[in-house]
């Protein structure tokens, strides 16, 4: 099985999900979408931000690499009769299935970023995109003090190095990465623009809940984890997390969860 496969089929990331719903919607109600568009939503999970663009009229297909996900994407869609929403499995390095210059916008938020062969994952989201039209990424940003880049960094400190050759999903987090990736498949650095964005996880449950989650449901985490026990380490792994969690909660009601987290949003004009 592909590893990107396995990693993101390996929990339930619909519970992480739930917690960035209203950033997702935010982040599309920024896109100038309008009722016909035809957007690409890649590496889509759920819908977090597929939803919302078809409850603005978008035609909307979402491509997830973990069937799971897929599913979970079409039952959303069908339970609020959203006929021009479709979920379906693919990978983002080889969207064969997907004829040229299709979509007026493709869309991936904290998805393309973890797809192996990044310059692939450029190649391919610009080849499905119609000339003049966009592609909008979120990308989490390597060091970055706050959340999700720290429990990416943590998690991966407690992880086995990877293989020869990996490279970092960070990376797309990084503005020189990004031009060079896209400039090698035609795009001129001036049709590429950055803005430094945040989402925020919202629970009306603790952080140490939340963090439960990660440990539970998401596949970066749920791997240190694994390793970590293996290690006699899986306490001071829950330690470290746990101090991070609560110290980046900013909600006055400590039983409840508001935790911004930084990302590079990308947009390409093709």
């Amino acid at each position: 099985m592909n590893p990107n496969k396995a990693l993101w089929e390996k929990g339930d990331f619909t519970q992480i999900a739930q917690a960035i719903r209203e950033s997702g919607e935010a982040l599309v109600a920024q896109l100038g979408i309008t009722p016909g568009l035809n957007v690409l939503d890649l590496g889509c999970g759920d819908g977090t931000t597929a939803i919302p663009e078809a409850r603005l009229g978008a035609t909307v297909l979402g491509v997830d690499i973990a069937s799971n996900l897929v599913e979970a994407g079409n039952r959303r869609a069908k339970a609020e009769g959203l006929t021009n929403c479709h979920f379906q499995e693919g990978d983002a390095t080889d969207l064969h299935e997907l004829e040229d210059q299709r979509f007026d916008l493709v869309v991936t938020i904290f998805g393309a970023m973890f797809a192996p062969k990044p310059f692939d994952v450029a190649k391919e989201m610009v080849r499905v995109t119609r000339p003049g039209g966009r592609i909008v990424m979120g990308n989490w940003i390597p060091g970055d003090p706050t959340l999700v880049a720290q429990v990416l960094k943590i998690s991966s400190a407690y992880t086995p190095p990877p293989p020869e050759g990996f490279i970092s999903p960070m990376l797309w987090g990084v503005e020189s990465h990004v031009i060079e990736r896209f400039e090698q498949v035609g795009v001129p650095k001036e049709n590429i623009s950055f803005l430094k964005d945040t989402a925020t996880l919202r629970a009306s449950y603790s952080p140490a809940e939340l963090l439960s989650k990660f440990r539970n449901y998401y596949g970066p985490t749920m791997n240190a984890f694994e390793a970590a026990e293996k290690n006699g380490k899986a306490e001071a792994l829950q330690e470290e997390l746990k101090a991070l969690f609560e110290s980046q909660n900013i909600s006055d009601d400590k039983t409840k969860t508001l935790i911004p987290a930084a990302f590079l949003r990308v947009t390409v004009t093709v």
